[in-house]
């Protein structure tokens, strides 16, 4: 796959319960400006029917990828082998499609890794045609496992200005192995957008890291704050694409224009990351989920 610099992250749209009409306006615009990856989830609420809603008449403009197992909310629990194969014939139902560029396998552990099943479900739906190819999305020992079993095509990892670990620890085995890597929350979630500590538990371990690493460019214009952690992400070597999600119509292509800026300056680059090398050194600043 020869995949855009930048994807389509289908979260906000779902827990935001963004309306159709918003992401056929924000998806259509999108594609016209270049992208070409929508990554999406099923538990990412009602994202997957929004998605097969609005472009999947434009189904061979974009690759299209979901993920399955922490479904949150069904019967079975999480990860059950028999729970991925429902996920994914939901995914394909709802995304209005009769195949899916790329399943991931959702941030299980590397010991369900281990037992092999979780695994075969997927190479079940690719030999199926279900699937092209098949990834993992997570960090840590997990994604190191997922690396070296040699079963998965990509690997989706945390990657920005205050989740730097997978660049030295799964980043360059995963390029060494021909795996394509997908960077998540390339933008830290924007968690100092407000200066003030989110109310959500969800933004709140990426402002506490970021309180400590003080980057200078976090205090100025916020557009110039984003272009500067957007474009980080995209300079580390290996990291074939980055997914930006939002619910709002104009920002992908906003992005994707801050995106053509290309790389950081080297200077630039190494400065950010002897910040993030000197403060987490001896703290367990892990990747997120």
């Amino acid at each position: 796959m020869q995949v855009s610099m930048l994807g389509f992250g289908g979260a906000e749209i779902g827990f935001e319960a963004a309306s159709v009409s918003t992401v056929e306006r924000l998806l259509d615009s999108a594609l016209d400006a270049g992208l070409n990856i929508i990554d999406t989830a099923e538990c990412y609420k009602g994202s997957e029917e929004l998605i097969g809603q609005a472009v999947s008449h434009r189904r061979k403009d974009y690759y299209l990828f979901t993920k399955c197992g922490h479904a949150s909310g069904f019967a079975i629990p999480d990860w059950d082998p028999d729970l991925l194969v429902q996920s994914i014939d939901r995914s394909l139902k709802r995304l209005k499609t009769d195949y899916i560029d790329l399943i991931q396998l959702h941030s299980c552990s590397e010991q369900l890794l281990k037992q092999g099943d979780v695994i075969e479900v997927l190479q079940r739906a690719r030999e199926a045609g279900k699937a092209r190819y098949i990834g993992y999305s997570g960090d840590r020992e997990a994604a190191m496992y997922a690396i070296r079993c040699g079963a998965f095509d990509t690997l989706q990892t945390s990657v920005n200005i205050a989740d730097q670990e997978a660049i030295e620890l799964t980043i360059p085995e995963a390029v060494q192995r021909g795996m394509g890597v997908i960077a998540k929350r390339p933008l830290a979630k924007v968690a100092w957008r407000t200066g003030e500590k989110p109310v959500s538990a969800y933004y709140g371990p990426y402002w506490e890291r970021l309180q400590q690493l003080r980057y200078d460019f976090l205090h100025v214009d916020l557009e110039h704050s984003v272009e500067i952690a957007l474009r980080f992400t995209l300079s580390i070597p290996g990291v074939s694409t980055a997914i930006v999600g939002t619910a709002k119509p104009d920002r992908w292509v906003r992005n994707a224009e801050l995106a053509r800026k290309g790389v950081l300056p080297e200077a630039q680059l190494q400065s950010i990351r002897s910040r993030w090398l000197e403060t987490a050194s001896g703290q367990d600043w892990r990747g997120q989920r």
